[in-house]
């Protein structure tokens, strides 16, 4: 395979290997803030009415007062912090998820730095 050697040449083999088995569903499931029935409910409601519903019940929890916090532009890191941790539970290596994604691999680094996603899936393999 010269595109592997290519490929290795240019950047360390670490980019290549297999991720952890990342997954956000077990994560949140053994942080106890999910379980079956919760993720079926929620995979029947539309993205845009999930994102609305989390606002409105910040709204209400901060006593209908989020003025101030500039929400729109958070809007996104925040969408692309949540592909990141889609991307990294869905593929199979950092190789695909640049491909997934769209990135180059050293944008893909650092995001993954920045957001702190690799930090992010290691609590699962501490509590397992």
């Amino acid at each position: 395979m010269a595109w592997k050697r290519k490929l290795t040449r240019r950047y360390p083999k670490r980019h290549f290997t297999k991720i952890k088995n990342y997954n956000i569903s077990k994560k949140l499931r053994n942080s106890g803030k999910t379980n079956t029935e919760f993720e079926v409910m929620l995979s029947m409601i539309p993205l845009e009415d999930i994102i609305a519903l989390k606002l409105e019940l910040a709204n209400k929890s901060a006593g209908g007062h989020l003025y101030g916090i500039p929400v729109w532009k958070n809007l996104n890191p925040i969408v692309k912090e949540a592909l990141l941790k889609h991307a990294y539970s869905a593929c199979y290596s950092k190789g695909d998820v640049c491909k997934y994604l769209g990135l180059k691999l050293v944008d893909l680094l650092r995001y993954t730095k920045m957001y702190k996603i690799e930090e992010y899936f290691s609590e699962i393999e501490e509590k397992s």
